[in-house]
């Protein structure tokens, strides 16, 4: 039965009604317990995901979905992300009542999962827009604090408008193939020889696509609602929405327009070079914590890019690698700055000061999560940067290695910046910074499994170039 292919999506869809509806009937106390809830809901779907998910391949629902091992991979990547933000999340204050803000979550854990699952174009905008809503509506959930309900208006004009662009390029595609299964495009696109409609339409899909990963010239938007949304709902949009459009770039681009492969290798080539060149180079004199993980973010999806162009088995394998990666240690860094922003009131860096000493523990986890933006031995950014490097000489593209290293150099020095400050400044005060239960538990989920993907990457690989060669395959 088809309805089996969806289990997952399924008790995700209960599972944000279940809190929804508890949130409605609870008051006072009680609501604290539906973050537990959510989490521990939300780990028991993460096992489901693993044990029923349906990964033959075949498409499903009259083509619109193909649940494969590519779509497990990140589906299980937004739940782990979803897991995460709840847990330090609970220890917000400003959220930490607030059931309904979990629902959303959820919900946009569903949106992801189709998306990454989608097969058709009418599907995937669906997918999209249910992610990009409830997005929307988590970066302006603080209502009585300006930036939030600035950040939460800037991510929707700007969203509305790329959705606009997008939406024009999948009218175009639909107008030249009178298709909307990605499959069906790529067989009619085979006996086409509209190369120029074709890249244009293929270029309005990117501007939609570039958005969800803060590429530039679509990441304006990046910056200020980092900074403006609640952090947790930043964390969550900084490595769930990212990896969704990574799962739909790979899905589109390598999946229906292989007819103007050269073509939008270029585009992408060229994209990568600016994204991570821009991100890392305005990250430096930036004072805000937020905002320069925000233009560490922009980096970070520059060098993804690279895996994408490399367009084979490993290339893709190198970007599911990559992304899951960058979940743990970009929320690891995250959950650090709320735990220091409950205590300072502001999320500026200078707020970091002598951290070794005020908690030891707690600085040693932002510095693997800095070293591993970073790209540094043996923890888990350096081999993301490794397989996603060796992808593009297997391909032969070694000028965009050597821009991607020397981009990796120049990141070091912002990352460093706030290791000094930790490390060397001296301390406001020498009381430690309280830790709560969850936010422990979350630190050590991200610590371990930043360590673990560096230690022990070969087979968390093995499985991603198994998804990639899979995908590929059926193509």
């Amino acid at each position: 039965m088809e309805f089996s292919a969806l289990v997952p999506e399924i008790a995700l869809f209960c599972l944000a009604f279940l809190v929804l509806g508890l949130d409605l009937f609870s008051g006072g106390d009680k609501r604290k317990w539906l973050g537990w809830l959510a989490a521990a809901g939300l780990a028991a779907i993460f096992v489901l995901n693993i044990f029923w998910s349906w990964t033959g391949g075949e498409l499903v629902f009259s083509g619109m979905l193909k649940p494969d091992l590519l779509a497990l991979l990140f589906k299980e990547t937004f739940i782990v992300a979803a897991i995460l933000t709840v847990l330090i999340s609970v220890d917000y204050a400003p959220l930490k009542w607030h059931g309904e803000y979990y629902g959303l979550v959820i919900l946009a854990t569903l949106g992801m999962s189709l998306m990454a699952t989608a097969a058709d174009l009418i599907m995937l905008y669906v997918a999209l827009e249910l992610t990009s809503i409830t997005l929307y509506v988590l970066a302006g959930y603080l209502r009585d604090v300006p930036k939030s309900s600035e950040a939460g208006l800037k991510y929707f004009l700007f969203g509305a408008f790329s959705s606009a662009l997008m939406l024009y390029g999948m009218s175009l595609v639909y107008g030249l193939t009178g298709e909307t299964g990605l499959k069906e495009i790529a067989a009619a696109l085979a006996t086409s020889n509209l190369q120029l409609p074709v890249i244009l339409g293929a270029l309005l899909l990117l501007a939609g696509f570039a958005f969800k990963i803060a590429a530039v010239p679509f990441h304006m938007w990046s910056p200020d609602v980092y900074e403006g949304a609640p952090t947790p709902v930043t964390a969550f949009v900084s490595v769930a929405s990212k990896a969704a459009g990574f799962a739909v770039l790979i899905r589109v681009f390598i999946g229906a327009f292989d007819f103007i492969q050269p073509e939008w290798i270029a585009v992408l080539g060229a994209l990568s070079v600016v994204t991570m060149t821009l991100g890392n180079v305005v990250a430096i004199p930036q004072t805000n914590i937020k905002r320069m993980l925000a233009y560490s973010s922009i980096a970070q999806a520059g060098y993804v890019l690279i895996g994408v162009v490399s367009v084979s088995a490993l290339g893709v394998a190198s970007t599911i690698f990559y992304l899951i990666m960058y979940t743990l240690t970009n929320i690891c860094a995250f959950a650090v700055v709320i735990l220091i922003s409950n205590v300072t009131g502001s999320d500026e860096i200078k707020d970091f000061a002598g951290l070794s000493r005020r908690s030891p523990a707690l600085a040693l986890v932002m510095l693997v999560a800095l070293l591993s933006l970073g790209g540094i031995p043996p923890v888990a950014g350096f081999f993301g940067k490794l397989y996603i490097f060796a992808a593009a000489i297997e391909q032969g593209l070694v000028w965009l290695v050597v821009i991607g290293v020397l981009n990796a150099i120049i990141s070091l020095y912002y990352y460093l910046i706030v290791a000094r400050v930790m490390y060397l400044d001296e301390p406001p005060s020498e009381e430690p910074v309280p830790v709560p239960v969850l936010s422990t538990i979350a630190l050590l989920v991200t610590g371990l499994g930043v360590g673990l993907l560096g230690l022990a990457s070969a087979p968390f690989l093995y499985v991603a170039t198994k998804a990639a060669e899979t995908f590929l395959a059926s193509l």
